[in-house]
């Protein structure tokens, strides 16, 4: 056995076995192949053997090439995931990761946009396109993200055999989770016609969303598509594809949707990750309070 072979196995393992996203079994077996790199390991019982000071000696290694916190706090997750895998293939009785904390994060707030600027995204994405098929699929695919709270893996992962759309549709998220999420008029209408619209046939078991040569669509255009709209509509640069999934659930709290039923459409593992959204909604709130309340209008000494 070779390193190459160990990693298509981590990508087996991922991809099949874990259903991680595109994004994530990239990061993971970078992370995995920088540490074969660095230890020499070719075989799944010498990599089962590396303990946290290992761990530790990797870390310290990818700190040196400049890595921030937050980024090194993800290539430990993914190199402990991946030392509890090499010890499962080892056959060891205990395979659980190696103990080892990582850095401290600061958790930001999610930055959700207004309805009004979700609306001028996707609609200025559509009309800046090159061809209008491709403005139609892009407004689409936003739509589903804040229409229904979807990931834009989630939204990519739809094939053809998922038309017609109906009042619902069930989606496939993280860790093979399986949720029903509603559909709104306006977005069966724009994944309508996008489908009328594509030049490729919708086939039952290719991508309903494609890219301009017929492949499976790429989430980097839709973001860089989504880039160039923000930009000319003036808004941040956290007015992001996945801001709008943030105001899905920023806007249907503030209109008295409750925890459980916020968490089920979004698709958390756990409510903790479903109750930050209580703290934009306040942060929201207090916003609009310093913006409206006559004292806080006031000049200094008035």
């Amino acid at each position: 056995m070779s390193a190459p072979d160990l990693l298509a196995e981590w990508r087996d393992h991922l991809e099949q076995g874990r259903r991680r996203s595109p994004h994530t079994v990239r990061a993971y077996l970078a992370a995995a192949q920088r540490l074969l790199a660095a230890t020499g390991c070719a075989q799944w019982p010498a990599v089962a053997a590396i303990e946290a000071p290992g761990l530790r000696a990797q870390l310290a290694r990818r700190r040196a090439d400049g890595l921030s916190n937050a980024s090194t706090a993800r290539e430990l997750s993914a190199l402990k995931a991946f030392v509890a895998f090499a010890r499962e293939r080892a056959g060891r009785a205990d395979a659980a990761a190696p103990r080892l904390r990582g850095p401290r994060l600061r958790k930001g707030l999610p930055r959700p946009v207004t309805p009004d600027d979700a609306s001028g995204l996707a609609d200025l994405v559509a009309a800046d396109a090159a061809e209008g098929w491709i403005g139609a699929r892009d407004r689409a695919v936003l739509l589903l993200l804040y229409g229904a709270g979807l990931r834009i893996a989630e939204a990519l992962s739809l094939r053809g055999g998922d038309l017609p759309l109906g009042d619902t549709l069930t989606v496939t998220g993280k860790g093979g989770k399986q949720r029903v999420v509603p559909i709104l008029p306006v977005v069966r209408a724009a994944v309508d016609e996008y489908s009328r619209l594509c030049p490729w046939p919708a086939a039952n078991d290719q991508a309903l969303f494609r890219g301009a040569r017929g492949g499976p669509l790429n989430p980097g255009m839709v973001q860089k598509a989504v880039a160039r709209a923000r930009t000319a509509l003036g808004l941040p640069a956290s007015a992001t594809p996945h801001a709008l999934r943030h105001s899905f659930a920023t806007h249907l709290l503030g209109a008295g949707a409750d925890l459980r039923s916020l968490q089920e459409l979004l698709g958390h593992a756990s409510l903790g990750s479903t109750q930050i959204y209580t703290r934009v909604d306040a942060a929201t709130l207090l916003d609009t309070y310093r913006a409206a309340h006559p004292r806080e209008r006031e000049e200094p000494g008035d």
